[in-house]
């Protein structure tokens, strides 16, 4: 005599299975200490190649010169310092290779900035993948370091070919300070872009506060002007000195040391690698820390988009 099915009794007994199973934590969001949240994003490192691979593509959708942008925006950009402030405003005159001088800190702090704009706003950009799929919240910033990290390269061949056509290359060992340079504005940018990009969910003006704040810091930073005007105008007190500190300031500083042949040691701080070094550490811990706010804040990510 054949059993008949009873499809109650079925499901109550696939009910009473998974009862039976453990718990197992899946995509916790604010646990796992340090650990856990880079493990998570190497184990979907393919969808961050994806992201930045599209983020580039994206940028330049239906583009007749694509990527040559990249190289339009910021030699438009020079141009217009050198021939304005350079040539107009006579600051060209007080520094030699100024076209160099201030290519270079533009190429620097254009990393910084295209870090932290590009991540302020890439998790609220990516809202439809927030709310519909798990994976680790922080490869949409991170994804913006990449792309902005493959825009910089591009523009760094740029700068290394200009100091070449002026006949001022770096051989010297100072060009070994575009590595802590490069360092401080990644962890840097980085820090910023994880919270800034968890903050604007929740509150969207902070991509146009952002946008202001880079506008500043620019114009703060050592970029149209020597260190030493700038030693000049504030008195070389303990204003100059926490203007120095900035760890903007350094990365643009240790920059120009690497790649600008006509400065002496006169037109930066004795002990600059020093000050870089102790930046870097502190620029590691705020990285961690708002991580950390990040981690915290994204819980509600897919609610609040």
């Amino acid at each position: 005599m054949t059993a008949q099915f009873d499809p109650t009794e079925a499901r109550t007994s696939r009910f009473t299975r998974l009862a039976e199973l453990p718990m197992q934590p899946v995509g916790s969001l604010a646990d796992g200490g340090f650990a856990k949240p880079i493990i998570q994003i190497f184990r979907h490192r393919e969808m961050l190649d994806l992201l930045i691979r599209r983020d580039l593509k994206s940028r330049f959708k239906d583009s007749s010169l694509g990527f040559v942008w990249t190289l339009i925006r910021p030699l438009t950009q020079l141009a217009i310092y050198y021939v304005v402030i350079g040539q107009f405003l006579g600051a060209a005159r007080g520094i030699d290779d100024f076209a160099i001088y201030v290519f270079a800190g533009l190429t620097i702090y254009g990393l910084f900035s295209e870090i932290v704009l590009g991540g302020v706003g890439s998790v609220v950009n990516n809202a439809g993948l927030v709310k519909k799929i798990y994976m680790p919240r922080e490869v949409f910033p991170l994804a913006s370091v990449g792309a902005a990290l493959f825009n910089f390269s591009i523009q760094m061949v740029v700068l290394i070919g200009a100091t070449f056509l002026v006949g001022a290359p770096p051989w010297s060992a100072d060009v070994l300070y575009a590595i802590p340079s490069i360092l401080l504005i990644v962890v840097y940018g980085t820090a910023f872009a994880l919270l800034l990009a968890g903050v604007n969910v929740y509150l969207r003006d902070t991509q146009y506060l952002a946008e202001v704040i880079m506008m500043f810091l620019m114009w703060a930073s050592p970029i149209v002007y020597t260190w030493t005007m700038a030693g000049d105008i504030l008195g070389g007190g303990l204003l100059f000195d926490i203007y120095t500190a900035n760890p903007i300031t350094l990365a643009v500083l240790g920059f120009q040391e690497a790649f600008w042949s006509a400065g002496d040691s006169s037109q930066f701080p004795d002990n600059l690698l020093l000050l870089m070094g102790i930046a870097l550490v502190i620029g590691v811990v705020l990285l961690l820390a708002f991580h950390q706010v990040f981690r915290r804040l994204q819980g509600n990510f897919a609610q609040a988009l």
